[in-house]
């Protein structure tokens, strides 16, 4: 038994692409003014630099994912750095906010190929005893990059040009591209049959779930429930059709498995939850306890530099512990810490800020790599793609159903929304971790299910 990672050369170039696609959409995110300002256009109109990445990215990443089993996840992953890499071109040389949010939709493709095929790339390198230091150095690197996007942004718009943003993605796509071609591993592919109608099903039902969940408290409420009964009605279509799918892309046959139907659930709620308090802290800190926006970033910083390190620790233990004890813990630790920013006074210290942001930290820590982990491990090799796909989906939907919370809370209770929204979260957390708890049952523990 090894325990040596296969190749590091393809470790790195795993790793640089999960960090590229992190950081891009961490910069564009912080860049939103500028280029609000330098495409000559409204910040509402903006946003879709970003959402036409997120629409793109959600489509596609169960296609994708099914693609990476039946061509192999090398050629997956090249085939996504080669799209992030053109999309990034393209937006770099562009000058109007069309072709800039047409790149960026192609950005997004190729960052759902590159997201649905690193797991299954991770899982292909390390030995299964040592899985969890794997997925947890993969935590980290996202950690690290998702906290580097805005000194990046700043710096790069302080001494170049908005498109540069751009350039210097495009250039380390094609780094990791021609270093990948000569270092990821060749994954035996599945040789079942990508069924295109459902492709197409899943792609038009995932756009439309998020089309109606961004479009919540923003748009007209018949645009969002048309959009919601738009994605209903395809995703039914999208079920039958499926059901008799021997790899389906919704991955049926994974969720029969309760060990990683629990872990997908419990993934959702972390996930709404992080998305949820990152939304609400810059409000909090900048609308109701009076720091500048500048201030209000580096009031978050603990969080992501805590993670980091509690990554660390959780890492190797989640290949000596059950992971559902440990998520569990991990998740009860996160409530405590956001009932603590929920009940902070307005003149709180920076210290006790940062105090129960390190707690939200730990308790996150304690639930991501373990998580990733009883994912991975509970699906079959042939299957990775599929279990990759689903992983990255629950952190993007739980993201975005966190932002849809705060954005009602707000409409509903104005600024007092911050603080209704921050005890949902804290009772999602909780409701995360009896999902948790669940999978120690021992009749649920066999991975068929």
């Amino acid at each position: 038994m090894t325990d040596r990672v296969l190749s590091r050369p393809a470790l790195a170039v795993v790793m640089a692409g999960a960090s590229l696609v992190t950081v891009d959409i961490s910069m564009t995110s912080t860049a939103l003014p500028e280029l609000s300002r330098a495409l000559g256009v409204s910040p509402a109109n903006a946003i879709w630099v970003v959402n036409a990445y997120y629409l793109a990215v959600i489509a596609a990443l169960l296609p994708m994912a099914a693609l990476g089993d039946n061509i192999g996840h090398r050629r997956l992953c090249l085939i996504g750095l080669a799209l992030f890499g053109a999309g990034s071109a393209g937006a770099g040389l562009s000058d109007g906010f069309l072709a800039v949010v047409g790149s960026r939709a192609m950005i997004g493709l190729g960052a759902a190929a590159v997201n649905a095929s690193t797991p299954a790339l991770i899982r292909s390198l390390y030995p299964a005893h040592r899985l969890g230091r794997g997925l947890g150095l993969y935590a980290m690197i996202v950690g690290l990059s998702l906290s580097l996007g805005p000194p990046m942004t700043s710096f790069v718009i302080a001494i170049a040009d908005w498109q540069w943003l751009f350039r210097v993605t495009a250039a380390g796509a094609v780094l990791a591209y021609l270093a990948g071609r000569r270092a990821l591993p060749v994954t035996i592919p599945s040789g079942k049959r990508v069924d295109r109608i459902a492709v197409v099903l899943c792609a038009v039902t995932f756009a439309l779930l998020l089309f109606a969940l961004s479009g919540i408290g923003r748009i007209d409420i018949r645009w969002v429930a048309l959009a919601g009964a738009g994605a209903m009605a395809f995703g039914i279509v999208l079920w039958r059709r499926d059901s008799r799918n021997p790899a389906p892309l919704l991955a049926m046959d994974l969720f029969r498995r309760p060990v990683f139907a629990l872990s997908s659930a419990t993934s959702i709620c972390a996930f709404v939850v992080q998305g949820l308090v990152f939304v609400v802290l810059p409000f909090l800190f900048s609308v109701e306890m009076g720091y500048t926006q500048i201030e209000a970033g580096l009031l978050i910083t603990p969080w992501p530099a805590a993670l980091a390190l509690m990554t660390l620790i959780a890492a190797p233990l989640s290949d000596r512990v059950a992971p559902g004890l440990l998520a569990f813990a991990g998740l009860l630790v996160l409530s405590v810490g956001v009932v603590g920013i929920a009940t902070m006074p307005v003149d709180a210290s920076i210290v006790g800020i940062a105090a129960r942001l390190v707690i939200c930290a730990i308790g996150y820590g304690l639930f991501q790599s373990p998580n990733m982990v009883a994912i991975m491990q509970s699906a079959p090799l042939d299957r990775s793609g599929a279990a990759s796909g689903v992983l990255a989906l629950s952190r993007l939907l739980g993201q975005a159903i966190g932002a849809v919370v705060v954005a009602v809370s707000f409409l509903l209770w104005s600024e007092a929304g911050m603080h209704t929204a921050l005890w949902i979260a804290a009772c999602v957390s909780v409701l995360g971790a009896a999902f948790s708890i669940l999978r120690l049952l021992p009749r649920l523990r066999h991975p068929e299910g």
